[in-house]
């Protein structure tokens, strides 16, 4: 059986829709065995599947099985080995992002106001 990789990102409940996982696919989001691919890439049992769901949260799977139609959520994780890092908490993601740098308005005389 040959399953494109976008399909089965969307049956593995990786991404939430073919067309998001699609889209991730040609923005060199998703990887498989280190190469970036395209939507229409094939996948094989073992391939390992790196796809960037956040820009701070990548998951790494083992493709166990293919699938090309949707699946019950408990039939999920028979498709695939996780193999991805613990996903960052809100917590940990807020201070992680770069913050704007304070505003001077030193360069302002005194005549002149910041509205």
């Amino acid at each position: 059986m040959d399953v494109r990789i976008d399909k089965w990102l969307h049956v593995a409940r990786v991404y939430k829709t073919r067309t998001l996982a699609a889209k991730a696919c040609q923005l060199s989001r998703v990887r498989v065995n280190g190469v970036a691919v395209k939507p229409h890439r094939t996948l094989v049992v073992g391939d390992r599947v790196e796809a960037e769901v956040t820009p701070d949260w990548t998951r790494v799977l083992e493709v166990r099985e293919l699938a090309d139609r949707t699946l019950p959520k408990a039939e999920v994780p028979r498709l695939f080995a996780d193999l991805s890092p613990p996903r960052p908490s809100a917590a940990t993601a807020s201070t992680t992002t770069a913050t704007a740098p304070p505003v001077s308005y030193t360069h302002l005389r005194a005549h002149e106001t910041v509205l």
